[in-house]
């Protein structure tokens, strides 16, 4: 395993919340072999784990967004986003359904497990995975999940 799958595997287990995960299709990004030394190459993009500052600065190179701003509106829709980072189901599907809906790029970052009174539900349960992704047909929204343990 190269040193780019293992961070992304520890990524997806929830032991890397310093780090963020940006995923990438290759229909968004003209060009993703530049990116590859970066990241784990998919059947359509390229997921990168690096540290959360130079994340937030390579996903606002790659989308124009700032990566906290797109966060922070793609909560106000769930909808599923795969485990993996590189897929989801768009909720707008119902609405636009003539229009092409694929996953152009996704923003990730995880939280450790809390404890405390002041916590409930997923996130006394273990770490949790949080998930921001973004439409081709312009529609952005989020999920979250408990990280994968192996």
């Amino acid at each position: 395993m190269t040193d780019v799958q293992a961070r992304r595997e520890a990524f997806l287990a929830g032991d890397r919340p310093d780090d963020v995960a940006i995923y990438l299709a290759d229909d968004y990004v003209d060009d993703l072999g530049r990116l590859e030394k970066y990241g784990v190459r998919t059947d359509d993009g390229i997921v990168i784990v690096v540290d959360g500052e130079s994340g937030r600065n390579a996903f606002h190179a790659a989308t124009g967004m700032d990566a906290m701003n797109f966060a922070q509106g793609a909560m106000s829709e769930a909808g599923p986003i795969g485990h993996d980072l590189t897929s989801g189901d768009c909720p707008a599907v119902d609405d636009e359904p003539d229009a092409e809906h694929v996953v152009e790029f996704v923003f990730a970052f995880s939280e450790d497990e809390k404890d405390g009174d002041e916590f409930d539900g997923l996130y006394t349960e273990g770490d949790v995975v949080h998930a921001y992704a973004h439409c081709t047909c312009g529609a952005s929204y989020s999920d979250k999940w408990l990280a994968e343990r192996d």
